[in-house]
């Protein structure tokens, strides 16, 4: 088994590597390419790869690459984990979207936007490369924001997945106040990538018993914690909500919070400097403990569950992923792309079906799809005019002149990768 990781020189890569290493049974791959143009980046992450492969005895060959083409080649999945213009560009997004009183987000808001436009388009280019070279790939999507991204894949005929470690990291908190196994613990996970909420924690399977309101009545102060959340929140709406719900539930208050201190990717920033000169330690033949620090926690676990579905018979036969609605959420259209448990395989991901949902959370699902149609469109197409009716679409902006202010900002910011601005 061949896969290829684009975006291999990520700072995130080890933790994938580590996951691959102890999870080779589920998915044993021979030969893994990491994809980069970043050479010096390459040479220190693929060091430490080999290293970690190495300690655990994994026999698979790791080579690198910053050929698109020569990596993909004959690769039975593909990874994608990109972040067009980097960490600086991650820095705009968050900071010029509160000059007009507005979340400066990477994902969401006008710096998802944003991040949308600089990103579609890289990423279709790379699924035609891969299409081109290997038709059969899968393509498996962790690049933000993945519900969009998803979505212009499958939309351009792609064979794709999206993934997001929001889902697995709730299972796995659950699972430790459980006191149980992750694999026993099964999530009502309802929603878009990154807007999305768990109306139900299961025991044993998808009718298992229901715990949530347990685990809510014993644990609801550090569950609100770790969300940032006000517990009187998680209370009175009796699920867990994902923590970017917390951009829509306490949206003036993290505008000023965001004001008073640096933005995260400064501090990423920061970490990802430190974390390449760990790298390139001969020493160092683990993951570090820093890099649980960057983000995407149980990220491999959940791309190694995927890929081994994708491929073969090695995966859980339930997970979360991103895909086509195909009338599982009846409100949303059909090629709207969710956030739910689906059935996985060789031929793709199919939605369990969805209890009818509270307009409470329907109706944010809705207003949030509309805007990523517009958002699509947008990076599909380009112009200013539909960059400000996404803007104004969103609910976390949705005035005249925010939207306006934000539009100018958005190309100023981002011209460099916008081809028609």
């Amino acid at each position: 088994m061949k896969l290829a990781v684009v975006g291999g020189g990520s700072t995130y890569t080890p933790e994938l590597i580590d996951g691959f290493a102890r999870l080779r049974d589920t998915l044993p791959i021979e030969e893994l390419v990491l994809v980069d143009p970043a050479a010096d980046r390459l040479e220190l992450v693929s060091g430490l790869a080999r290293r970690i492969f190495a300690k655990q005895d994994h026999a698979g060959k790791i080579t690198t690459t910053t050929d698109i083409d020569a990596g993909v080649a004959d690769a039975d999945a593909v990874l994608l984990q990109l972040r067009v213009g980097g960490q600086a560009a991650r820095n705009q997004d968050e900071t010029w979207p509160l000059e007009c009183g507005c979340v400066g987000q990477e994902t969401t808001g006008a710096g998802g936007l944003a991040k949308a436009l600089r990103t579609v388009p890289v990423v279709l280019d790379i699924a035609e490369r891969v299409r081109r070279t290997n038709p059969d790939a899968w393509i498996i999507d962790f690049t933000n924001p993945v519900g969009i991204v998803t979505r212009a894949l499958l939309q351009a005929g792609h064979k794709a997945v999206g993934l997001c470690n929001v889902a697995i990291g709730f299972q796995r908190k659950f699972a430790r106040l459980l006191e149980v196994e992750p694999g026993q613990v099964h999530l009502d996970h309802v929603g878009l990538n990154h807007l999305s909420w768990e109306l139900g924690v299961r025991l044993g399977g998808p009718d298992g018993e229901n715990v949530l309101p347990k685990l809510l009545a014993e644990h609801g102060d550090a569950i609100a914690d770790d969300l940032r959340m006000d517990r009187r929140i998680v209370d009175r709406l009796g699920v867990v909500p994902s923590y970017y719900l917390r951009y829509f539930y306490a949206h003036d208050e993290v505008v000023r919070e965001l004001g008073t201190k640096p933005s995260r990717a400064a501090e990423v920033a920061a970490m990802e400097k430190e974390l390449l000169e760990m790298y390139g330690d001969p020493a160092l033949d683990e993951k570090p403990e820093l890099l649980a620090k960057r983000g995407g926690a149980f990220y491999s676990e959940a791309a190694v569950d995927l890929a081994a579905s994708l491929l073969g018979d090695g995966g859980s036969p339930v997970q979360v992923v991103n895909t086509y609605n195909n009338g599982t959420l009846p409100f949303l259209p059909d090629d709207a792309v969710i956030e739910v448990q689906a059935r996985v395989g060789r031929d793709g991901a199919t939605p369990l079906a969805v209890p009818a949902l509270d307009p409470l959370y329907a109706g944010l699902i809705s207003n949030v799809t509309a805007y990523e149609d517009l958002a699509l469109e947008a990076a599909l197409r380009g112009g200013r005019d539909r960059v400000f009716k996404a803007l104004l679409a969103h609910p976390l902006i949705g005035q005249f002149d925010y939207a306006e202010g934000l539009t100018d900002r958005l190309i100023a910011h981002n011209r460099e990768h916008l081809a028609w601005a």
